[in-house]
C-alpha cells in the first residue's frame, strides 16, 4: 500500500541532497549538456522546478500544464537563469509542493495527470520523487543509478515493469536482479527472454538512462527494445 507520508518525507530528502549538489555548481556548468539529449543542466532544473508546481495543480483538481507547448516554452525560458535564481525557484516550488500535500485529503480519490493519464492522488508523492531522483541522475554531475537509495530502486523498477506490462510491442520478459528479486513485464505470456543484472542496470534498461542495457546479460533473446517513457 502506498504511503503518501513516507513518500512526501522521501521527496523533502531527495530534494535536499539535490539542492547540495546544484550550490556546489556554476553559472557556466549549468549551460553544459546533461545526460538527457537536446537538454542542459539548466533545463533539468527549471522542468524540475515547473514539474513540482505542476503537481500542485494536479493535487488541487487543475489541469497538469496549460498545454505541452507552454509546459516546453517554460522550460526553455527558465533555463538559462543564473545558479541563484535556479536555486531559489527549486527551493520554493518544492515547499510549495510539499506543503500541498499536508494538509488532511481524501488520499484516495483519482487525480488526471498530462495526456488523459489517471492516477491516485496518494500516488503523485511517489510521482514527485522519481522526478528528483532520476532527473538528479540526469544533470551529469556524480550522483549515478547505483547511489539512488535501494527503497526507491525496487519500486521504480516495479514501477516500470507494470508500465510496460501488457504491452503488445513488448515480448514477456523475466526480470532478475543479481541479488535474487525478480520482475516480470511485456506482454502476456510465459517470459522467453529473462534479462539479468543489478538493480541499478535494470533501471537503468526500464527507463531508458544509462547504458541502457549494455551491462544486462539475456537468456532466450535478445534484449528487447522499450518504447520511450
Amino acid at each position: 500500500m502506498t504511503d503518501h507520508v513516507h513518500d512526501l518525507r522521501s521527496v523533502r530528502e531527495a530534494t535536499d541532497r539535490l539542492l547540495t549538489a546544484v550550490a556546489k555548481l556554476d553559472n557556466a556548468a549549468l549551460a553544459e549538456q546533461s545526460h538527457l539529449p537536446a537538454w542542459t543542466r539548466g533545463h533539468i532544473l527549471a522542468h524540475l522546478a515547473r514539474n513540482a508546481d505542476a503537481l500542485v495543480n494536479v493535487l488541487e483538481g487543475r489541469p497538469m500544464y496549460e498545454s505541452a507547448a507552454a509546459r516546453d516554452a517554460d522550460i526553455e525560458r527558465d533555463s538559462g537563469r543564473p545558479l541563484e535564481e535556479h536555486l531559489t525557484d527549486l527551493r520554493d516550488s518544492a515547499a510549495r509542493f510539499l506543503a500541498t500535500g499536508e494538509p488532511a485529503q481524501d488520499w484516495s480519490r483519482t487525480v488526471e495527470l498530462r495526456n488523459g493519464v489517471t492516477d491516485l492522488a496518494s500516488n503523485v508523492p511517489f510521482r514527485r520523487l522519481v522526478e528528483v531522483e532520476l532527473h538528479h541522475v540526469d544533470l551529469n554531475i556524480g550522483y549515478e543509478l547505483g547511489d539512488l537509495p535501494d527503497e526507491f530502486t525496487e519500486r521504480e523498477i516495479e514501477f516500470l515493469a507494470d508500465r510496460w506490462s501488457g504491452r503488445p510491442e513488448v515480448p514477456p520478459v523475466a526480470l532478475a536482479a543479481a541479488d535474487g528479486r525478480r520482475w516480470r513485464t511485456g506482454s502476456a505470456g510465459d517470459p522467453a527472454v529473462t534479462v539479468s543484472g543489478t538493480a541499478a542496470g535494470l533501471l537503468a534498461w526500464l527507463a531508458g538512462r544509462g547504458d541502457k542495457g549494455a551491462s544486462l546479460t539475456t537468456a532466450g533473446g535478445p534484449l528487447p527494445e522499450l518504447p520511450p517513457l
